[in-house]
């Protein structure tokens, strides 16, 4: 095996097991999905065993990827941060900080910018 057939099984290995923990499936289900034994995707994460392009297109689908991701190495951000954030925390999290900008927003101006005898009036309201 040359050093470049290595790399490419080593890459392979690495999206395979990251996309399967990170739907949370065992070598088992990931073999049962895909109609292999668990032993050959033992192998395959070993890198004991190259796999078809078939078994590429399989290994994608079921991993919910396009297959030249199993291909190319991941980004140092896909390590560090591999996991996404549900759209709906994100939205709450930006609501919460839009809030309290504008709420700090109002403290300066008024704080900086308002005579105080409107100040005074409008507080009394």
């Amino acid at each position: 095996m040359t050093d470049d057939e290595s790399k490419l099984r080593k890459i392979m290995s690495a999206n395979i097991k990251h996309y399967r923990a990170k739907m949370g499936l065992t070598q088992e289900k990931l073999a049962e999905i895909i109609g292999v034994s668990d032993q050959t995707i033992n192998d395959i994460e070993g890198c004991r065993t190259w796999v078809s392009d078939k078994t590429i297109v399989k290994l994608a689908r079921a991993l919910k990827i396009e297959a030249y991701q199993l291909l190319f190495p991941q980004t140092e951000a896909e390590k560090l941060y591999p996991i996404k954030v549900p759209a709906n925390i994100l939205q709450d999290l930006k609501d919460i900080i839009k809030d309290d900008l504008e709420k700090r927003f109002s403290e300066v101006i008024t704080d900086n910018f308002v005579d105080d005898n409107l100040k005074a009036s409008v507080t009394s309201n």
